[in-house]
């Protein structure tokens, strides 16, 4: 059923024009930042005092089932969309029911890609319900044991108030876009260039270098052997050999 709050309290925690954007745009910066060169941060790298813009607006997301995630964490300003504390509740009860398969297929898809999801949405209107839009971020996360089970995401309503409540909501359009991986893979050296490519295999059948000389050494040329004429009498006389 729905409960009657003071509207005055609710516009002030009711975003204004614009703040959606700035609000969306700061988490994702603050989940790049977290990554610090992996794909997916940790849910144990969240610091609140680096979201302490944001974290009204903010909130943390258990996987339980497909396409469910449960609230583990939610800011001051869901609940107030609610009317009530959301934490342990599915993010799909925040939804109509032509909202909730949408919103349980990109969730599903933040978890399984991983992938980034960023939802336009627009408050059920009624009796006491003011038109009101919304922007849903869900970034993905992963546990304590390694696998992607947490979405870290935000959600900022933006209106003339909030009025009756539970207020929830429909989805107008959904962008869902697989992370972008921070290591990218060394490049393959290229094949080598062979003659055939330029259309010189038969021209240049033979493309290898040429073969160092091989140095050769050349004996030195031997002395003249001296003549008879050129000796004296005692050279002459040593040369024979007396046989007995």
């Amino acid at each position: 059923m729905d409960r009657e709050f003071d509207t005055v309290e609710k516009v002030a925690r009711l975003g204004q024009a614009g703040v959606g954007r700035r609000i969306v745009a700061q988490m994702r910066a603050y989940w790049e930042g977290l990554r610090a060169g992996r794909d997916v941060p940790a849910r144990s790298d969240i610091d609140p005092r680096g979201l302490e813009n944001a974290l009204e607006y903010a909130f943390i997301l258990e996987r339980v089932a497909p396409g469910m995630g449960r609230f583990r964490l939610a800011g001051m300003h869901l609940n107030d969309l609610m009317g009530m504390e959301i934490r342990g509740m599915p993010l799909t009860a925040m939804f109509t029911p032509e909202g909730r398969k949408r919103v349980a297929d990109a969730t599903e898809a933040v978890f399984q890609g991983p992938a980034i999801a960023e939802l336009v949405l627009t408050a059920e209107a009624g009796i006491g319900k003011p038109p009101m839009t919304a922007r849903l971020l869900l970034l993905p996360m992963k546990s304590d044991m390694g696998d992607v089970t947490r979405i870290l995401g935000c959600l900022v309503a933006e209106g003339q108030g909030i009025g009756r409540t539970p207020r929830r909501f429909i989805v107008d359009a959904a962008h869902v876009q697989p992370v972008t991986p921070c290591g990218h893979a060394a490049a393959s050296l290229p094949k080598p260039v062979t003659p055939e490519a330029f259309g010189l295999g038969k021209r240049l059948p033979n493309f290898s270098a040429p073969k160092a000389p091989v140095a050769t050494v050349t004996p030195a040329p031997e002395a003249p052997r001296p003549q008879a004429g050129d000796l004296t009498p005692e050279e002459r006389r040593a040369m024979f050999r007396v046989v007995k």
